[in-house]
């Protein structure tokens, strides 16, 4: 495992913060034990960052924007941080006003999980979510595979539970294909998408599905986000896959200026696509990039958010006998 190691950064709430660094005959990739965060994303060739990303590691202990975490138990929004299962009402740890947003105050992001390298282009990483925690039913096994090929990166995520749970996990990387020097307003985004969903004004979704047609949100057509969107008005808004696609075959397809490509395939039924918007400009980026509105896009590949709450959207639960998972696959190339 020569193209392997992880590096330790100091004690912090207790707990040792370590990196672990990983290689491919085409990529590199830095994970943390912190939020099973994905700090750093590279094309080795050009030397060329694709996610923006902190250069302290300790700088992701405050890290509003979500850079490169894994949200969960549940990404997205719940109504009123509250749902009913099996009869029973379960209240969870709202950190959005009334609304619970990525799981909470004590989300997945916001924990140390144990990290391990398996080999020089593989890392695992797992967390034992206790019964009851941020007010959630049951207990977790969570595991994130990471694993590099030439030209693609894996995230294989799993969790087994005790008890019927609402579950739902996102990667929340924020893609600049350019190296995030510039705004991604000249990248070019394609979804094959058939509707987005409908929010309240809460931003939570109320159970309408809505059409593309003629909105800043419609991907369909792989054109630039300064082409869709003039006025700027960003996106922050869950697409919905269409159910009679080949889930081996990409979903969504980002386009750099310069022709770089990452095509996405995903096995969930939407993403959430972030266009940065609200992102606060931070300091501490890694070199040569910006942390701020405009910067970074997130396609987040999804369960249908507050679906616990909405019986007519697909199920999120989660049991013994039914555990989750969800499968990442990312590829770079020239198109």
């Amino acid at each position: 495992m020569k193209d392997a190691q992880i590096v330790e950064h100091g004690l912090h709430r207790g707990h040792t913060l370590k990196e672990a660094r990983l290689q491919s005959a085409g990529l590199s990739i830095s994970l943390l034990n912190f939020g099973a965060v994905t700090r750093d994303l590279r094309l080795l060739e050009e030397n060329r960052s694709l996610i923006l990303g902190f250069q302290d590691p300790a700088d992701y202990l405050r890290n509003p924007g979500y850079l490169g975490v894994i949200a969960g138990r549940v990404a997205g929004r719940i109504k009123n941080a509250r749902f009913t299962l099996g009869g029973q009402r379960f209240q969870l740890d709202p950190n959005e006003g009334d609304t619970l947003l990525h799981g909470g105050a004590n989300g997945l992001c916001h924990v140390f999980w144990d990290l391990e390298v398996l080999s020089e282009n593989t890392a695992r990483l797992r967390y034992h979510s206790p019964e009851g925690e941020g007010g959630f039913p049951g207990a977790a096994e969570i595991t994130l595979t990471v694993m590099l090929e030439a030209q693609a990166v894996v995230y294989d995520l799993t969790a087994e539970v005790t008890a019927p749970t609402p579950f739902s996990l996102a990667q929340h990387n924020y893609y600049n294909l350019m190296g995030g020097a510039q705004s991604i307003r000249e990248h070019r985004l394609q979804v094959d998408a058939t509707s987005y969903l409908g929010l309240d004004d809460a931003n939570v979704p109320d159970g309408r599905l809505l059409a593309l047609d003629g909105c800043h949100h419609d991907f369909r057509l792989g054109r630039s986000f300064a082409e869709l969107d003039p006025q700027t008005k960003g996106s922050d808004v869950a697409v919905v896959f269409d159910e009679c696609r080949d889930p081996e075959q990409p979903v969504a397809s980002l386009i750099a200026p310069d022709g770089l490509q990452m095509r996405v395939i995903s096995d969930q039924p939407c993403a959430q696509i972030y266009t940065a918007s609200a992102l606060p400009e931070q300091p501490g980026a890694l070199p040569g990039q910006r942390i701020g509105s405009d910067m970074g896009v997130c396609i987040e590949p999804q369960g249908y958010a507050n679906a616990v709450n909405l019986p007519q959207f697909p199920s999120m639960i989660a049991t013994p006998e039914r555990p989750y998972r969800q499968r990442l696959r990312l590829e770079f190339g020239r198109i």
